[in-house]
């Protein structure tokens, strides 16, 4: 190849986390490359998303979406797939070529999120539940079906062309981004079951980069997320994604950072209280703009977005029609931030304090607790319950199925899963940031003795009531 050649096919993105990310493009008429995804519709749709839903209106400057975020995940991918190949292909030999892994990965990291409707995770709960959809079951779809041609049609990665004969398989694509339940890997060839870690485990390509890109877009100080050493002590072996008994103090560090995140971002306490005021009318709301299962409707659902749904809600305010009118003015209170619930009680609960004897119940339980135990000139007081959860590690670490990495111990030269365990004990295993929300402060003291009660928090509970 000549020195020039060299930039034939492939092109550069600026990014303030990764630096420069690459991509491949077309080397002439008629090639499918990383470009022709990135271009299309559904990506596109991406830069309408916001990655932070409703905490951009706590942080000013977290306006980014999750077109970044994916592109972010997919360098991740490749320099991840780059640095395990040649132990992938040493626990697995009939693995792909290193160029088709490669591509393998990044393509699935870019497309993570391409289920993704307005308002993120909080559209999963509260819209597409009710379809028995998460936005990874309805991007396995999209992938399948919208963009499938397209995958298939790829050849070659950043590094270089695949192996003869190899071709992308858009169902291994989507398998890798499946989570929970109905994402079996009977089906799937052993190499691509040992990836899956790196899509949906404990770090991952995923949330490596949105802890530190939000962070970063939020102004939020989260400590070094060293990247580099994790990475540089990962590997494969014949169990699977097996981490060095040197790259644990990476993860910890990684996984605090995370958990710190959660904390202070993803459930701020004006953040949460914001999704409460946005319950009470997103389910009338989606009535009027997409009564549809996505699904059935992909081509209505390539319109809807963060953009297209608040854009509509602007103007609903001045609506003949009276319900209408009544979401517009609910939701031009959103708009102009006016924060409808005000945070009453906080007190954040983990699998320790179970072990202490107190108990995490769920919502609908404390709210009836509350209740019975609210006396006479309180029983008609407004207020919402809000239990934030958040699984900074994995309950049982030893338990973690087709997302279960390991640990080599290098005085022994054995890899074991047991001392996940005793590394763990230090991160707490759940995480639930338990709030109540009224309309004012007027009885927050009150309010507060009772919730107190009601879980058994003694005066060493990590509580405030602001």
């Amino acid at each position: 190849m000549r020195g020039e050649e060299f930039y034939d096919g492939t092109a550069l993105l600026g990014d303030p986390v990764h630096g420069y990310i690459s991509f491949t493009t077309p080397r002439g008429a008629g090639e499918k490359t990383e470009k022709d995804l990135i271009d299309t519709a559904w990506m596109q749709r991406l830069r309408q998303i916001y990655q932070l839903q409703s905490a951009r209106w706590v942080y000013p400057s977290a306006e980014h979406s999750r077109f970044q975020h994916v592109l972010g995940a997919m360098h991740l991918a490749g320099r991840f797939a780059r640095h395990l190949y040649p132990s992938l292909k040493a626990a697995v030999r009939d693995c792909p070529s290193a160029n088709y892994v490669e591509e393998f990965l990044r393509i699935a990291a870019l497309l993570h999120d391409i289920g993704h409707g307005p308002f993120g995770h909080f559209f999963d709960d509260n819209y597409l539940a009710q379809y028995d959809l998460t936005h990874e079951k309805l991007g396995q779809h999209i992938i399948r079906t919208e963009l499938s041609d397209i995958i298939k049609s790829i050849r070659r990665s950043p590094t270089g062309e695949f192996g003869k004969g190899e071709k992308l398989n858009p169902d291994q694509v989507a398998y890798l981004i499946g989570k929970g339940p109905g994402s079996s890997s009977s089906k799937q060839p052993r190499w691509v079951v040992f990836l899956q870690p790196l899509l949906s485990g404990i770090y991952t390509v995923d949330n490596l980069d949105y802890v530190m890109r939000d962070a970063f877009m939020c102004g939020v100080a989260i400590g070094a997320v060293d990247i580099d050493r994790l990475m540089y002590y990962t590997f494969f072996t014949e169990k699977g994604l097996t981490l060095h008994k040197s790259g644990l103090t990476a993860l910890n560090m990684f996984l605090n950072a995370r958990l710190y995140m959660y904390t202070n971002v993803y459930y701020h306490r004006t953040t949460r209280a914001i999704d409460e005021h946005l319950k009470e009318l997103f389910k009338d709301t989606m009535a009027v703009l997409f009564p549809y299962n996505p699904v059935e409707n992909l081509d209505e659902y390539l319109d809807l977005t963060d953009w297209s749904l608040l854009e509509a809600v602007r103007k609903w305010g001045s609506s003949k029609n009276i319900a209408i009118a009544k979401l517009g003015r609910e939701w031009s209170a959103i708009l102009a931030r006016e924060v409808k619930w005000k945070m009453a009680y906080d007190v954040t609960l983990s699998m320790r304090e179970i072990e202490k004897g107190k108990t995490i119940i769920d919502a609908r339980e404390l709210v009836s607790r509350i209740k019975r135990n609210l006396p006479a000139k309180l029983k008609e007081l407004p207020f919402r319950v809000d239990m934030a959860s958040q699984d900074p590690r994995p309950v049982n670490p030893l338990m973690m199925g087709e997302r279960q990495i390991y640990v080599f111990n290098p005085s022994t030269r054995k890899v074991e899963k047991e001392p996940l365990k005793d590394f763990f004990d230090y991160i707490p295993a759940r995480v639930v940031q338990c709030r109540v929300f009224t309309l004012n402060h007027d009885h927050d003291r009150e309010l507060a003795e009772i919730v107190d009660k009601v879980l058994g928090i003694q005066e060493d509970s990590i509580k405030t009531n602001v």
